[in-house]
């Protein structure tokens, strides 16, 4: 039987997986984060890797800390996502994480971030920059949003409109 924490991460790896996908309707976008990407260095598959599971992080680490169950989870407010992507330390993401992950790109995934965060330097620098690009992400979708809640089940809706496997 799956514990509600590992379905609470799975609701959050699931919101990581679907962001990139959403944003990029307007194709333009994609280009334009790739070439950022591209512009600092990093590898754009890797990169775009890393901001999902940033984005997971942060939703798991913001429910965490508002003891929200899996089945709460999405009425987890996309702003407050966003603003723990910024908000928090890189280490602080880590906290509470599931022993072992049912799908092991999430783990290896996590385990890329945890190297990031405590090799420093311009892996730091990396961290900042995905970020930045995770909180644009959010805050699109956010904008796109017709209702004005705006939470992480409003993406869920729409990534299931757009057809996207969930």
């Amino acid at each position: 039987m799956t514990s509600d924490h590992d379905m609470l991460w799975r609701r959050c790896a699931l919101l990581g997986r679907v962001l990139l996908p959403l944003v990029d309707q307007e194709p333009w976008r994609q280009a334009r984060r790739r070439e950022t990407l591209s512009a600092r260095g990093i590898d754009t598959a890797a990169g775009e890797r890393l901001i999902e599971i940033f984005a997971a992080l942060a939703a798991h680490a913001v429910a965490l800390d508002s003891s929200v169950s899996a089945a709460g989870f999405d009425d987890l407010p996309l702003k407050v996502v966003a603003d723990a992507a910024t908000g928090k330390r890189d280490y602080e993401l880590l906290a509470g994480l599931p022993e072992t992950f049912a799908d092991d790109r999430d783990g290896q995934a996590v385990n890329i971030f945890r190297l990031y965060t405590y090799k420093g330097g311009q892996y730091s620098h990396s961290l900042l920059l995905l970020s930045r690009e995770l909180r644009y992400a959010l805050n699109v979708l956010a904008e796109r949003s017709p209702t004005p809640s705006r939470t992480c089940g409003d993406i869920f809706r729409r990534a299931t409109e757009a057809g996207l496997p969930q």
